[in-house]
């Protein structure tokens, strides 16, 4: 059964690939963009099926998203491959934002607002507390050990400091599906916090990356602008709640639908207007505002977006695997960067060990809190080309400078 499953999906490949390539042509020939991505989703959706299968004795099964990682890296850094998997860059980074915009609409969609209200208080302490004390250390490193100046080092603190809810998201919806946590909501706990956290660094990242190049928000502007994004949240999820009506049919589908649909319209309007990542908390707000009003009628819902995240997830594990370069690490500067993340990190876990303290957790609970804090991806991912790509900017533009003044002066 297995072998004849493995070959209806090699042939459904390869046909998708034969219908697009009549289309488009040369873009889905080797070299193209639409060859590129159609070759590393599925690669990354094997890399994901073969460590679903790795077992190990006493430990739950490793995530799929390891493999997809693996698979985006091996494409990236393996000499003939690379060459013939070219992924156009607004193509990789608008597949990563709806892939993130999924994934935050399962979170809202999983919050449970019982357990909120009766843990706000250790969720803002969460939210706040390991992001700031991690980005404070690693800016202090960066300065101390790499010699970068206090607003780059901020920058990298900030880039370091966010949660990545692309990892954590799916983890806490497994363990809130067994029933572990749920009594105390840890799941729910971490899945808020996190959505704070990461607008919490991206505000910061985009405050320090305005001081560097003399431009960008201030971080008050921010702050209103995450303010009335949490209210656009509330009023479009209150607009699903009741929008459909329920005495349509097919509701689950128009509901996911809509849902879905204004997640992404939220993420990439905040993009497009210059506030990243405060579209994050507006599609949480959004999912969560219409879940509470569907009450139990919401799980049918959460299954068609669960399978949507499914889909998409290869494309996002499998890109961020895909950005890292081996040809571009130096040794000394990959010892310094460890060393910078890891110290960091300790300094992050005892933060939040510290935050969870008093808030009615056992011993256990708060280590595994603290620990479950600690995953770095698709912001950091992000954050990373879009200072590569100011930096790229930054360039031409002093080069075409200089050019200009010695064409002046043979004038």
């Amino acid at each position: 059964p297995y072998t004849e499953v493995s070959q209806r999906e090699f042939v459904i490949v390869i046909l998708v690939w034969a219908v697009v390539w009549s289309i488009t042509g040369t873009e889905c020939l080797p070299g193209g963009n639409l060859f590129g991505i159609l070759f590393l989703y599925f690669f990354a959706v094997i890399g994901g099926k073969i460590f679903g299968f790795i077992k190990i004795r006493t430990l739950p099964p490793l995530p799929a998203l390891l493999g997809m990682l693996l698979a985006g890296f091996l494409i990236r850094n393996t000499p003939f491959i690379s060459n013939i998997v070219q992924i156009n860059l607004r193509w990789s980074a608008a597949l990563r934002n709806i892939a993130l915009s999924i994934i935050l609409t399962r979170a809202g969609l999983g919050l449970d607002p019982k357990a909120l209200k009766k843990l706000k208080a250790v969720c803002l302490r969460l939210s706040f507390g390991p992001c700031i004390s991690e980005t404070c250390t690693a800016a202090v490193l960066a300065y101390l050990f790499m010699h970068l100046p206090w607003q780059w080092g901020f920058i990298l603190g900030f880039v370091l400091g966010a949660v990545s809810p692309a990892v954590v998201v799916p983890s806490m919806l497994i363990l809130q599906a067994g029933g572990y946590g749920v009594e105390k909501g840890v799941p729910t706990l971490l899945m808020a916090a996190g959505s704070i956290d990461d607008i919490m660094a991206i505000t910061g990242f985009n405050t320090c990356l305005g001081m560097a190049f003399s431009s960008g928000m201030l971080l008050n502007l921010y702050v209103v602008k995450s303010r009335t994004d949490s209210a656009a949240g509330g009023i479009l999820g209150m607009f699903v709640r009741y929008f459909p009506s329920h005495d349509q049919a097919s509701l689950a589908w128009k509901r996911s639908y809509f849902v879905l649909g204004l997640s992404m319209f939220a993420v990439f309007g905040s993009i497009y207007f210059g506030f990243p990542g405060s579209g994050g908390l507006c599609t949480l707000v959004l999912a969560f505002v219409a879940g509470v009003g569907w009450s139990d009628e919401k799980r049918e819902v959460e299954k068609i977006v669960a399978i949507a995240w499914n889909i998409f997830q290869p494309f996002l594990f499998g890109l961020i695997g895909a950005e890292v370069s081996v040809t571009s690490l130096r040794p000394e500067t990959v010892g310094l960067c460890v060393a910078t993340l890891s110290i960091a990190l300790v300094v992050r876990i005892i933060a939040t060990f510290l935050m969870v303290c008093f808030a009615g957790f056992n011993f256990k609970e708060k280590v595994f809190v603290s620990l479950a804090w600690i995953p770095k991806a698709t912001v950091q991912v992000n954050q990373a080309i879009l200072l590569l790509f100011l930096l790229g900017e930054e360039r031409t533009n002093s080069e075409v400078t200089e050019q200009g003044q010695h064409a002046q002066e043979r004038q």
